[in-house]
């Protein structure tokens, strides 16, 4: 429980500090390098660091589009990075980081899925924190067809900056004091979305099979 809240107390203060800085132009840059980061070691906020830019867009501090945009082209560009982390170093990753037996499982069920769902794998995984590693990671270990892994992480990122930034940009005043709200907005926006697309995946497996 102590270090829950410990962590608790440090996102917090992380934040704070990020909403100190909405306002300022440099935070488009902190936009872009946060969810950069994110895509390849998911443990900073990039979610809440572009709903934050969406809120100081809201406030006429800075410009809506262009926090969508550096947000999704961080994103892009991150999730790029960790494709070809897992291209480039597969074999290594594999003896190393990924070599227990249960890893192992879950690579190859993330070969099997983007084998059976393709790019929608990708769209759905962008807006599951962490997921979004994994899946990235796996396409390049698996050697998806790149110009595929683009077209599609291409449209995972706008989608994914755009629901962040505008969940900001009009819902704003009800996340400004209250990061944990913020928070749970952008987990509920994200698992609708899943939901959304997984349903959709799945009305059109069920009407090819028919």
């Amino acid at each position: 429980m102590a270090t829950s809240d410990s962590v608790a107390r440090v996102l917090e203060s992380l934040l704070d500090w990020l909403e100190s800085l909405s306002s300022n132009p440099w935070f488009y840059a902190l936009i872009f390098a946060i969810a950069l980061l994110d895509s390849v070691v998911p443990v900073v906020p990039s979610e809440t660091t572009v709903i934050l830019g969406g809120i100081a867009a809201g406030q006429g501090e800075l410009w809506i589009v262009a926090v969508i945009a550096l947000g999704a082209v961080g994103a892009f560009t991150g999730d790029n990075l960790a494709y070809w982390l897992g291209r480039r170093a597969g074999d290594w990753l594999q003896r190393t980081v990924l070599s227990r037996e249960k890893q192992q499982k879950q690579l190859a069920w993330a070969s099997e899925q983007l084998a059976k769902r393709g790019g929608l794998l990708l769209v759905t995984a962008r807006f599951i924190p962490g997921g979004r590693t994994a899946i990235t990671v796996s396409s390049g270990i698996t050697k998806q067809d790149y110009p595929t892994f683009i077209r599609f992480d291409l449209l995972a990122a706008t989608l994914w900056a755009s629901y962040a930034g505008l969940l900001g940009f009009y819902f704003g005043e009800r996340f400004k004091d209250d990061h944990t709200r913020a928070f749970v907005y952008a987990f509920s926006a994200a698992l609708s979305v899943t939901i959304l697309i997984e349903a959709v995946r799945w009305v059109r497996e069920r009407r090819s099979k028919a």
